[in-house]
């Protein structure tokens, strides 16, 4: 039996405003254009929505003839692919276990608010500037699956639109600061597309049945010209004294750091038309950054180099490797800059076997590539490596005929994440180093931290990037509240000391002197820290002259706080303890920029 149904879909008219219509479909053939919109489908199509194009031609201002076909012709072409998706799939909210509460989203504030909470007291030579935090806060309440007769999608964890969480600090003449507290979605231009509406409009298209995930890919590109969402919530950075929040599948927007409002997307004039990695690096001495692109086509990854006033793309190099491996950060020295060519691979051929978009193949091979600054794919020297999973490097410099690399290294990849959820701690990283002898050829590897001292988001002072530390700092993973809540969480800071062996025996193993010394700073039982990052002390002389700053929340109490640790006195007492006087959920990197106000 035929029934019929109203559908609802939203357009993006030219002024860019959303309108609702309703177009009315029966639910067969609705079915029938869902399978790939077969030609036998048009006839239908064009009585169906012949009715509505007066209607919709009488809402237009008076303009030419031909930009009113135009116009018609588009929005039944809209109206119909959304009524496929209102009819042929449905929106599921994804189950949010108790510990994972404070993953959950918040709303915006709307304006800053003053902050008189203060456990402690902010340091002296503390700088004047902002903490800001990315983070993954989705849209309507929440990640969500969809399912439909091709199978199901969901979201992967680290999906959901981006919020910035950022913490002021002004200082008043008497010395004291005065701190307020701001939220603010990064507004893309799909966050605003689905802001305007009722319902989500993009199908995830990451994670699922294959056959789902390629039809969502389609509708989503056919609806939107676009795959996916533009999430912007993994990474902030400054370049040129512009802020800047970005994610690995779109270009980084222009954000006002006073406001946090968004001001425009950032492609370098026009120059840089591609994905834009999370970790672009600063070239020692120029201030030029070094930014790089993955993608799922040839060119599969990209390197460029923006001028340090940030107005020129100085140069730009395809790296021809043979596949999209997932890239999210590179290493840079005085003179080098290091890639990372691992097995966590994109490969859209793959959905068409009924496997995975994203998959981590620890057959495959594993490599990293050395290229000289201003360099191009033929002057790359690559080394082989055992397979891994590495996000996140720590720093890379120069010693000697080596080249020499300390990351967080993992056995397995997080991302997209097993289907059985979180159970193995080879999914986890710890402290790594790679030594490439660029004379020789010969690769040295190991690791740096004991087999059960797991650790990620790595930070060091930044003025000693590219060049040798003697410290570096992570957060550390709780493996118990990680497994119960199938997401890393992190429950203590660690202080490395790259120069210095370990002086005890960790977990009970016999002492190797390769280990390096590791110092914790813990935090109480289920409180858990996100978004750290390292701040310089004003006048400081010495490489920790300065204090880790965290968010930080207690899922006992449901209180968020921020933490001021002194990088000298690493496991003591925070410094600072500074009520936040709403809930922050977990997210991803931070940075702390000094401005003036």
């Amino acid at each position: 039996m035929e029934t019929h149904m109203s559908a609802s879909f939203t357009t993006l008219s030219p002024n860019r405003s959303i309108q609702s219509i309703t177009l009315g479909l029966s639910s067969n053939s609705i079915n029938s254009a869902s399978s790939f919109l077969k030609p036998k489908s048009l006839p239908y199509i064009k009585h169906s929505c012949s009715l509505h194009v007066q209607q919709i031609l009488r809402a237009i201002p008076q303009i030419p003839l031909q930009i009113h076909v135009s116009k018609a012709i588009t929005d039944i072409k809209t109206n119909f692919l959304n009524a496929i998706v209102d009819s042929a799939f449905e929106f599921v909210d994804q189950l949010v276990l108790p510990s994972q509460a404070n993953f959950a989203p918040v709303e915006e504030l709307g304006e800053a608010m003053d902050i008189t909470d203060i456990e402690g007291h902010i340091p002296h030579h503390f700088p004047e500037g902002v903490y800001i935090r990315n983070g993954s806060n989705p849209l309507f309440g929440g990640l969500k699956s969809s399912k439909s007769m091709m199978g199901r999608t969901k979201s992967v964890w680290v999906e959901g639109e981006g919020m910035l969480h950022a913490l002021y600090f002004k200082r008043k003449n008497d010395g004291c600061y005065t701190i307020f507290y701001n939220n603010r979605y990064v507004q893309t231009v799909t966050y605003n597309l689905e802001k305007q509406s009722t319902n989500p409009l993009f199908l995830p298209a990451v994670k699922g049945d294959s056959l789902a995930v390629m039809c969502s890919m389609l509708l989503n590109w056919l609806r939107f010209g676009k795959l996916n969402k533009d999430y912007s919530n993994t990474n902030v950075f400054e370049h040129s004294e512009k802020l800047y929040s970005i994610s690995e599948n779109h270009i980084p927007q222009e954000i006002d750091i006073f406001t946090l409002n968004t001001l425009k997307y950032w492609d370098v004039n026009g120059a840089w038309n591609r994905p834009f990695a999370s970790h672009p690096k600063k070239v020692l001495g120029t201030g030029e950054l070094v930014i790089f692109g993955v993608d799922a086509t040839k060119p599969y990854l990209e390197i460029g180099i923006v001028s340090a006033d940030g107005k020129e793309l100085v140069h730009k190099a395809d790296v021809k490797l043979d596949r999209s491996c997932l890239c999210h950060d590179i290493g840079i020295t005085s003179r080098y800059i290091a890639i990372l060519d691992f097995p966590l691979i994109v490969d859209s051929n793959r959905l068409l076997r009924r496997g995975q978009l994203i998959k981590f193949d620890k057959e495959k091979y594993a490599r990293i590539g050395i290229m000289p600054i201003y360099g191009d794919a033929n002057s790359i020297q690559w080394f082989e490596v055992e397979p891994n999973c590495t996000f996140h490097l720590i720093n890379s410099f120069e010693d000697g005929h080596e080249v020499v690399l300390w990351g967080c290294r993992a056995l397995d990849s997080i991302i997209p994440g097993p289907e059985d959820g979180l159970r193995e701690s080879k999914l986890f990283s710890r402290c790594y180093e790679w030594r490439l002898n660029m004379k020789s050829g010969e690769v040295k590897e190991k690791y740096l931290t004991g087999a059960e001292e797991f650790m990620d988001f790595p930070m060091i002072n930044a003025s000693f990037t590219g060049i040798k530390n003697r410290y570096g700092y992570t957060q550390v993973v709780d493996p118990t509240a990680s497994f119960a809540a199938d997401i890393p969480k992190y429950g203590a800071l660690a202080k490395l000391y790259f120069g210095e062996p370990c002086s005890e025996s960790p977990m009970g193993e016999t002492r190797r002197e390769e280990l390096i010394r590791v110092e914790y700073h813990r935090f109480e039982r289920n409180v858990f820290c996100t978004g750290s990052a390292f701040v310089r002390k004003e006048g400081g002389v010495e490489e920790d002259d300065g204090w880790i700053i965290t968010f930080v929340h207690n899922e006992d109490t449901g209180i968020s706080q921020v933490h001021i640790i002194d990088a000298k006195k690493f496991s003591g007492e925070a410094v600072a303890k500074i009520a936040i006087p709403c809930r922050v959920p977990y997210g991803f990197h931070g940075a702390f920029v000094s401005i003036s106000f």
